[in-house]
């Protein structure tokens, strides 16, 4: 795998999804953008290895805020998973790399999880499966805050703390928009933290965009499932892009996308 430091390669990470929406077109910007830090911080814990998609047994993650993940084909090019040179090919007609991601579509891509809401119930019953096998393997669910109104979520929420899951962690990036405005405008969300420890999981909040806080979180055992709300930043990284909404939808031009570049150091 390649061996660029945490911090360097969240911010090339950043540099593909802006290029990848740009020559794509596609939107969901602002939240791949957000996410970057914690995708970095699940892989280093999970030890993802391109040499072990096929083992029942692995450690998996559940990236189940869809509509972003162009941050993840980013994340799994830097580690080998696949030439970095594919990301030219995000959201091509028939392609690998659709806009929404797709089961086989590229290894490392475990579930589809364009339809909000199913990525953490799924994770349960995997979970609960490998306890039931004996295994040690660990499942982590990236999800975004405005999937946190679903109702499956919840469902699953309330069965994991019931079974002991201890292998099953939650990472919520909570950066506080969704599609049409701020998540406490939409539905009571807040406050996020409380409502899971009521459902019986371990809760911590941390700094979405620290590689240490979030590394020292996921570490911490737990005897049933963890839930970490890790505070982020939409759009983070770029200076005209952060927590602007309309990124939501848009994608940049060719001169944002230099102006970009520049400010990411790359």
């Amino acid at each position: 795998m390649r061996t660029v430091p945490s911090d360097k390669l969240a911010d090339i990470i950043r540099g593909h999804t802006v290029k990848m929406s740009h020559t794509a077109g596609t939107a969901h910007l602002g939240g791949a953008l957000s996410v970057v830090e914690i995708l970095v911080a699940v892989a280093d814990f999970l030890q993802l290895d391109p040499k072990s998609t096929k083992a029942p047994e692995r450690n998996r993650l559940i990236f189940s805020k869809g509509h972003a993940v162009s941050a993840l084909y980013a994340l799994l090019a830097e580690l080998e998973y696949f030439p970095v040179e594919w990301l030219e090919r995000y959201n091509l007609n028939g392609d690998c790399l659709p806009e929404q991601p797709s089961p086989g579509c590229l290894p490392g891509v475990e579930l589809a999880t364009g339809s909000l809401g199913h990525g953490l119930p799924i994770a349960l019953g995997l979970a609960l499966g490998a306890k039931i096998h004996g295994w040690n393997s660990r499942y982590v669910v990236v999800m975004s805050d405005g999937e946190c109104q679903e109702g499956s979520v919840w469902e699953a929420a309330m069965m994991a703390p019931f079974h002991g899951l201890s292998n099953l962690v939650v990472v919520i990036d909570h950066n506080k928009w969704q599609a049409t405005g701020r998540t406490r405008e939409i539905t009571g969300l807040e406050p996020l933290a409380p409502k899971w420890e009521a459902f019986g999981w371990q809760t911590h909040e941390v700094d979405g965009h620290s590689l240490a806080s979030l590394s020292q979180v996921l570490r911490i055992e737990s005897e049933g499932p963890k839930a970490i709300i890790a505070h982020t930043t939409k759009g983070k990284g770029v200076s005209f892009i952060q927590d602007d909404n309309n990124w939501h939808y848009r994608s940049p031009t060719e001169a944002e996308v230099d102006q970009a570049m520049t400010e990411l150091g790359l």
